[in-house]
């Protein structure tokens, strides 16, 4: 894993370890249901909990995410989001949290734009790093410049069928932290998490990840515990999402420091 220059993702990782705690990550969609409560959301998630808030960019035809998200991000379609918005809410969520904020997108956005121009503006804005579940290292050579040019992180994913040469791949690419995939299949709050999660996480290890974090499927503080016996950090995005859509940011705020009691190791 690339270590060189500085990353906002791993100091908060390695500070939650620090503290006795696992990171805690939270996903929430860009300009939903509005651009201003996308970042009321964010700062509730950021200030009542939250190592590090992952912000989606809404896409047109989302293939990972699961149907709450899809809903989110297609109503955020709907009322005029444009990626160009992203910018405007990371800026106002780092000013007003501590959290490291990524962003998560298709690539497809990202190259549409321009990577050095998306790359420079979303720096410009303070932001850490972006999480790419549909780039693969060896196509990322654009990312890889613009991300070692404006010091940005790496996050490349990980899933259960991952042979190991890809695994190695993907943690030698990574910067910040490595996502594992702990289920095959879309997004989605589930009663258990999968048995995988442990494998994944004890793979990219092996293959010299210093830190990685379990996303997909994670909806109650005891996930947290559980993820947090094996992995650096717990992703949570379905149920924060849905407490959004229900209650409003507030919810977002009250759910996360729920989830969060989970993380303690003490």
């Amino acid at each position: 894993m690339t270590e060189s220059i500085r990353s906002l993702t791993a100091e908060k990782i390695e500070q939650a370890r620090a503290e006795g705690r696992t990171a805690f990550i939270g996903y929430l969609p860009a300009g939903y249901p509005t651009i201003d409560d996308s970042i009321e959301a964010a700062v509730q998630l950021g200030n009542n909990g939250a190592d590090i808030i992952e912000i989606g960019l809404p896409y047109s035809d989302p293939v990972m995410d699961g149907e709450v998200i899809q809903k989110a991000t297609a109503e955020a379609l709907q009322n005029g989001f444009r990626v160009a918005d992203v910018f405007h809410i990371v800026k106002e969520v780092t000013s007003r949290t501590d959290a490291a904020v990524v962003i998560m997108t298709y690539w497809n956005l990202v190259d549409r734009m321009g990577v050095d121009e998306f790359s420079r503006r979303f720096a410009e804005a303070g932001g850490a790093g972006l999480v790419t579940p549909d780039l693969v290292p060896e196509e990322a050579g654009e990312w890889f410049e613009a991300s070692d040019k404006y010091e940005l992180d790496r996050i490349f994913l990980t899933a259960p069928s991952s042979p190991d040469e890809r695994v190695k791949l993907t943690v030698d690419s990574s910067r910040g932290f490595v996502y594992a995939v702990s289920v095959m299949g879309i997004t989605g709050a589930r009663g258990e998490v999968s048995n995988a999660a442990e494998r994944v996480v004890r793979r990219a290890h092996d293959a010299g990840a210093p830190r990685v974090c379990v996303g997909l499927g994670i909806s109650e503080p005891h996930h947290v515990v559980e993820i947090g016996s094996y992995a650096d950090g717990a992703i949570v995005g379905t149920a924060l999402v849905s407490a959004l859509r229900d209650n409003g940011p507030q919810a977002v705020g009250e759910i996360t420091r729920n989830l969060v009691t989970g993380a303690s190791k003490n």
